[in-house]
């Protein structure tokens, strides 16, 4: 009677070769990150570059040959000996900046390139500065990295390489070279030293001399002002007595009117007319003149006045004072 059932090494079997499957699956799965690219080779040639995501090789016809990361490298190479033009030996060690643009070229363009990236640099460093002096080496960083970015960038298109940057790390000359140098410096510092120190007293003497210019200014103005406000206090001080006496007078003048004008309403006679000319006459020879006219109106009335003065004088004479007789001892 015929059995269905598999015998044990059978199911064995079947087992293992599953396991075998599902293995042989697995390690052909492949993911690839970001910023990265697998070259896929298919029986000994190209096949295609794997970019971001899953992928499934095909078991012994497919094989991974390369991993390529496409993200910005630095390269720090070590220090070269180069000539420059005037036959100074130097060593200069540079650093390049440089990202895989194309992973197919990478892979099948040159044989390790980063050997290959370092001998050129070497090489386009040394025509570079053999053809710059020692002054011009160290002090034109910046068109050294230019030339040597543009060489290489170019050299570098078939292997599928972008160079972005080229950077002199250091220059180093001769130590003795480099002594004459520090020398150079020291005397080049205190030439500058003695020139700042110059120029700073230079700047302080000037302030100085400003400074007493504006003094000498300020106390010219202040004098002219003080003079000027003197003259001035002066001018108004006569101005203010030539006022007052202008109105002194003035008022002087007011009184005569108004006496003269009181007297010509009052309508005096002849006799108020010539008592009063006798006194005006009188206070006239009491000054100092020494010829005074009298007119013919006045002189009788003077001559009457000195007649009654010396009738009074004689009708009430003063009192003789009494005469004391002290007695004899």
């Amino acid at each position: 009677m015929p059995t269905n059932n598999l015998s044990v090494p059978g199911i064995v079997g079947i087992a293992i070769l599953v396991i075998l499957v599902l293995v042989i699956i697995v390690r052909n799965i492949y993911v690839v990150q970001q910023s990265r690219a697998y070259v896929v080779e298919r029986l000994g040639a190209f096949h295609s570059v794997w970019g971001v995501g899953l992928h499934l090789k095909v078991p012994f016809i497919e094989r991974v040959v390369k991993k390529v990361s496409l993200k910005e490298q630095v390269a720090d190479f070590d220090p070269q000996p180069v000539i420059t033009k005037d036959n100074v030996t130097m060593q200069i060690d540079t650093v390049i900046y440089f990202q895989i643009t194309d992973p197919k070229l990478y892979t099948y363009g040159v044989e390790y390139p980063m050997n290959a990236i370092e001998n050129l640099t070497a090489t386009t460093l040394r025509n570079i500065i053999g053809e710059l002096e020692l002054d011009q080496s160290l002090t034109s960083r910046d068109t050294i990295n230019a030339k040597m970015r543009a060489i290489l960038d170019e050299a570098t298109d078939p292997w599928g390489i972008k160079v972005n940057r080229v950077e002199l790390k250091n220059i180093l000359p001769p130590r003795e070279i480099q002594n004459a140098m520090e020398k150079q410096m020291k005397a080049e510092r205190e030439r500058r030293e003695s020139i700042l120190q110059a120029e700073g007293e230079k700047a302080s003497k000037i302030l100085v001399a400003e400074g007493e210019k504006q003094s000498a200014i300020l106390r010219a103005d202040a004098a002219k002002q003080a003079a000027i406000l003197q003259a001035e206090g002066a001018k108004q001080a006569k101005i203010l007595e030539a006022e007052a006496q202008a109105q002194a007078i003035m008022k002087v003048q007011q009184a005569t009117a108004d006496a003269i004008k009181l007297i010509n309403e009052a309508n005096p006679g002849d006799g108020v007319l010539k008592i009063k000319a006798l006194e005006a006459f009188t206070a006239a020879a009491n000054g100092k003149a020494t010829k005074i006219i009298v007119p013919s109106e006045i002189q009788g009335l003077a001559g009457l006045a000195a007649a009654a003065k010396t009738v009074f004088d004689t009708e009430d004479p003063k009192p003789a004072a009494p005469k004391t007789t002290l007695p004899k001892q």
